[in-house]
């Protein structure tokens, strides 16, 4: 028997496509995954589909199902939500997140899954790969209780990251965007906004995700001395100007990276990446993350969406794709 599937592929830079694929032969210890939902991650895919990974990074960037190569052909992706058809018992009916591209269904290995909370609708775990990012930045920054916090930058991961450290015992977290609507989303999550010219300063910790030069250096602006800017920005092939005089000595700031591929140092020893989904999956179960999910479409209509979401046309943050059984799998 030959299984297929249809899986999005960047086919170029700006230009994707819908391809039929064959799937392997699933293992004792795989499982075959049936796609419910996925998303689409809006900062660092929509840069991958531009063809802005620098060929420095093809490596570090790649994703963990990736197939071909930057700039492409390549299929690429990790949000995935889906519903376990076979495999071990113990997985069967369960639904799972996944680090996968966008496809109709997939064969990986049972410890490429983490069971969804019954508590989590499977629409809101496409952000669970977001939220880890959240959790990796929260133990990376690792704030004190009565922190004066504030998130630069309010797309997925700035959200995210500001909804977490919400959570800390006193703090007061400020996210802050140039654009005024993202007002709502704070609004939703519960901590407050501001724009950058009207944000408090005198701040412990400044997390910045806005992926500008702008953000970074109000960003800095905003410390108080001896405070901390937590980069979480991805700027691809892109050079940043960092504005490391006037007062930024005499303050003794400090600017410190924070990437999701490694889990915090301040937990690595103690908690696996299985752990840390498992946790950013946990906190799901908070509805407030669902006014991080902006948009929708079928997949069917990912070559003439990605394209209007790379260029801004279609604005917000997350991006759902939804998928019917019909699209799922045809076996010959």
């Amino acid at each position: 028997m030959t299984r297929t599937a249809r899986a999005f592929w960047l086919r170029s830079p700006g230009h994707g496509e819908i391809r039929e694929v064959d799937l392997a032969e699933p293992g004792p210890e795989d499982v075959v995954v049936r796609t419910l939902c996925s998303g689409v991650s809006r900062g660092t895919e929509t840069l991958v589909f531009r063809g802005g990974v620098p060929e420095s990074q093809y490596s570090a960037m790649r994703a963990p199902f990736q197939d071909g190569e930057f700039p492409g052909p390549v299929k690429y992706g990790y949000l995935n939500v889906g519903l376990v058809e076979e495999g071990p018992a113990s997985l069967r009916g369960r639904t799972v997140f996944s680090l996968y591209p966008h496809q109709t269904r997939y064969v990986v290995p049972a410890s490429a899954v983490t069971p969804v909370p019954e508590g989590v609708p499977a629409p809101r775990a496409v952000l669970a790969g977001t939220v880890e990012t959240a959790v990796n930045a929260a133990w990376d920054a690792a704030p004190l209780l009565g922190d004066r916090i504030a998130v630069v930058g309010a797309g997925m991961v700035g959200a995210s990251v500001a909804a977490v450290l919400s959570r800390f015992p006193a703090v007061r977290v400020q996210l802050v965007d140039a654009d005024p609507a993202r007002a709502e989303v704070a609004r939703a999550l519960g901590v407050d906004f501001a724009l950058p010219g009207e944000a408090a300063g005198d701040l412990d910790l400044v997390v910045h995700a806005s992926a500008t030069e702008q953000g970074l250096a109000r960003s800095l602006e905003l410390l108080a001395p001896e405070g901390t800017v937590l980069e979480l920005s991805w700027y691809g092939d892109r050079r940043i100007g960092l504005p490391l005089g006037e007062a930024f000595h005499s303050r003794r700031l400090t600017v410190r990276s924070s990437q999701v591929g490694t889990v915090s140092p301040a937990r690595g020893a103690r908690r696996s990446y299985g752990d840390r989904m498992a946790l950013a999956l946990e906190l799901l179960a908070d509805p407030a993350f669902d006014a991080l999910v902006t948009g929708e479409c079928g997949f069917e209509e990912l070559p003439e969406v990605l394209p209007r979401l790379a260029s801004g046309e279609i604005p917000g943050l997350c991006h759902r794709v939804r998928y019917d059984a019909e699209s799922a799998v045809s076996s010959v």
